[in-house]
């Protein structure tokens, strides 16, 4: 039977609504199976919660504890893992079929901060008019591009036409 539906966490003192639990006391002893009665007493002689650690267990197992301490460590580990957590980003790279060397070269730059901050590269060529006659040489730049990052990158999506742009999506490996 569980406590009032509202609250979130576990259940502490009068909320264990148990006969018998499985009690631990603040210094980590093991005491078995005690009537709750006895156990709420004894976190209340130490000046402590009783909080239930494993609700599903039989006897579910409870310990004794500073409740408030308990919630703030908890809170503290979940913000941290929160914060380490990265996001990866799809990050847009455009390119023309006939980017000069200086402009292709600050491009793969770019593509290579993006990949070793470990966000996946979409590559889009854009043909401009007459261009789409000669797709080959987009089909050059995209395959000199994936042949240049080809030992950190694995091509999610090999370079494919979608109306007048062709289109390839790199992340790292």
């Amino acid at each position: 039977m569980q406590g009032p539906a509202s609250k979130k966490g576990p259940r502490v003192n009068e909320d264990i609504l148990e006969e018998e639990v499985r009690l631990i006391d603040e210094t980590g002893e093991n005491h078995g199976a005690v009537p709750i009665a006895k156990a709420i007493e004894m976190a209340k002689n130490a000046g402590l919660d009783l909080v239930e650690i494993s609700p599903n267990a039989t006897p579910p197992v409870c310990k004794i504890l500073d409740y408030g301490k308990y919630k703030y460590e908890a809170q503290k580990k979940a913000s941290l893992a929160k914060k380490k957590q990265k996001t990866v980003d799809v990050k847009e790279i455009k390119l023309r079929p006939g980017i000069e060397k200086h402009d292709y070269d600050v491009k793969m730059r770019s593509i290579d901060k993006f990949l070793n901050a470990g966000d996946k590269v979409k590559v889009t060529l854009r043909y401009r008019g007459r261009e789409m006659a000669h797709q080959e040489l987009g089909m050059e730049v995209l395959n000199r591009v994936r042949e240049q990052f080809a030992e950190v990158t694995k091509i999610e999506q090999m370079p494919k036409m979608e109306g007048r742009q062709m289109i390839m999506i790199m992340a790292p490996k």
